[in-house]
């Protein structure tokens, strides 16, 4: 009997072609295949010429070059001591997303399925060349390819006696389930640890640096039209080197606004916690997202909630909509007919994902959390040309950007997601220092340094001379004069609070004068407030040095 097992393969830079690939997928399980959907960089290689069933998705970037996720796979199938039969067991299909209106158009696609073609690989079909140029997008081209790729392959792979293909009236099971966690604090919510201020390795997606930005000037006039902003970056202790021509990539985040709408719609509280399990054993875990995680976390730095969504999004989501003048509207938003339609309506208008929900209520206070994933896709870091040099700024990373903001027919003006979120940022050292001694002009150490800091706005400098006055002033006192502030930077700013010092006494009286602040200021009981710190020392957002 033929083994019914399908790889799709994907090589994106902005998300278009993994989500063919997952289309691809979906109608794989839909025809009864064992399905995984993987980025080109992320499988064995070696493991392809045991592969019965492939399809390759991959986009051409810039000069006709292979996306990111795609480069090492790229390296290794051009190879010239690759046998010429090593893929002789493989059945194959090799779609392309490209833009006709570049020389190169579809370079990868098409030099990718002569090279399988080298190597001896059955090709089912020729390649098919999407272009986004064509008025209904390169879905004028995936559709009927995808088509005749399921024709050619149920000529090998037919399907079992007994079965039949799932009808799209059957909603699929999604890739995760969320495992939402009893909040032993009872409400309060303690933000998931940033394990990138912990995690000791080169700089990359998986572990970006999280750089401070020491500088957001604009430098165009007032007057002029358009905000442009000079950013500077401390890259500190990254161990990032650059030269001409490089690019940063920035993570931008989601606006508190927007996260508040979107768990409103969705009757979500952000502050409740969750555990992401896969529903099979071939879908891995996100990576970028820590385990346990906050709803508020995951809408704020993962979902693509403002971008303008594809047509698989009204597909999916016609199969939670109680109404039926919305769920028929969404039905043909997703059909092949419907798709001059949808263009002006979502894509014309550059119409977010969030707005798109605000258009049918009733269909998205049905969505069920654990589809979230399926539904929209992970927010992608933002290429910048960098505008500084390493030889003069060594520890620096500059960019010269422009706020993406424009009009549509839409009354609220459209903007861009990682300029607008840059541009509301304020540069800022945001470390406070309380400094406790027993006279000002005795054993204050680092003096000079200290004020030097707080007079160009890097330090807030709170002092405790103990001995300076009749009575005695300590640091704890300092902490609880300024409880609000203590309160907000931990609680709402996610801050990190360190002591240091001697071990006799002040260690404790600090962490007392800290769990007080926790019930005044945030009205937690005294276990809720014990609680609370044992979460931040867990996180190691709490920290001590001290000595004897």
């Amino acid at each position: 009997m033929v083994e019914r097992k399908l790889l799709v393969l994907f090589g994106s830079q902005t998300g278009t072609a993994q989500d063919v690939a997952e289309r691809i997928g979906r109608e794989g399980i839909r025809r009864h295949f064992t399905c995984r959907v993987m980025p080109f960089d992320s499988y064995t290689i070696a493991d392809l010429i045991h592969e019965p069933l492939v399809v390759f998705v991959c986009s051409t970037t810039g000069q006709g070059e292979p996306p990111d996720n795609m480069t090492k796979f790229w390296r290794f199938i051009f190879r010239r001591n690759l046998p010429a039969a090593s893929l002789s067991l493989m059945d194959c299909g090799v779609l392309g997303l490209g833009d006709s209106s570049y020389p190169k158009f579809n370079f990868v696609a098409k030099k990718l399925s002569k090279r399988l073609i080298q190597l001896g690989s059955n090709g089912l079909l020729p390649v098919g060349l999407g272009d986004d140029q064509h008025d209904l997008g390169p879905d004028a081209v995936i559709d009927p390819w995808i088509k005749e790729f399921w024709e050619q392959a149920f000529r090998i792979y037919p399907l079992p006696p007994g079965l039949s293909v799932l009808g799209d009236d059957v909603i699929l099971p999604s890739k995760y389930s969320f495992q939402f966690e009893d909040d032993a604090a009872n409400g309060v919510s303690v933000g998931p640890c940033d394990t990138n201020r912990r995690i000791r390795c080169p700089p990359s997606q998986l572990h970006p640096f999280p750089a401070l930005m020491i500088s957001n000037g604009r430098v165009t006039d007032e007057s002029h039209f358009q905000d442009v902003r000079l950013i500077t970056f401390d890259i500190t202790g990254s161990g990032i080197e650059y030269s001409a021509g490089d690019v940063a990539m920035i993570e931008p985040r989601n606006s508190l606004d927007s996260v508040e709408q979107f768990c409103q719609l969705l009757c979500l509280d952000p502050s409740k916690k969750f555990l992401l399990k896969p529903n099979d054993s071939v879908t891995p875990l996100p990576a970028r997202l820590p385990q346990p995680c906050t709803l508020q976390y995951l809408v704020e730095r993962y979902l693509d909630i403002n971008s303008v969504p594809r047509r698989s999004f009204f597909d999916l989501l016609s199969y939670f909509s109680p109404d039926e003048m919305e769920q028929e509207k969404l039905k043909e938003f997703s059909s092949a007919e419907g798709q001059e339609e949808l263009y002006s309506y979502c894509n014309r208008l550059r119409r977010t994902t969030l707005e798109i929900l605000f258009d049918f209520p009733l269909t998205t206070a049905a969505i069920p959390p654990d589809y979230l994933f399926d539904l929209i896709p992970e927010i992608r870091p933002r290429a910048f040309s960098i505008a500084s040099s390493q030889l003069a700024h060594s520890s620096q990373i500059q960019i010269l950007m422009a706020v993406v903001r424009y009009k549509t027919k839409l009354k609220k003006p459209r903007c861009g997601l990682c300029s607008s979120w840059l541009a509301s940022q304020k540069p800022q050292q945001n470390s406070y220092l309380f400094f406790g001694c027993r006279g000002k002009s005795k054993d204050f150490f680092c003096r000079e340094e200290w004020e030097e800091l707080n007079r160009k706005g890097f330090l807030t400098l709170f002092t405790a001379f103990s001995r300076d006055q009749e009575h005695k002033i300590y640091v704890q006192h300092r902490i609880k004069e300024n409880g609000s502030l203590i309160w907000d930077l931990i609680q709402k700013k996610k801050a990190y609070f360190y002591i240091a010092g001697n071990a006799k006494m002040m260690p404790a009286q600090v962490t007392d004068s800290l769990k007080a602040i926790f019930q005044s200021e945030g009205g937690l009981s005294d276990p809720e407030s014990e609680h609370l710190l044992v979460e931040l020392e867990r996180c190691r957002r709490f920290q001590t040095e001290t000595w004897s």
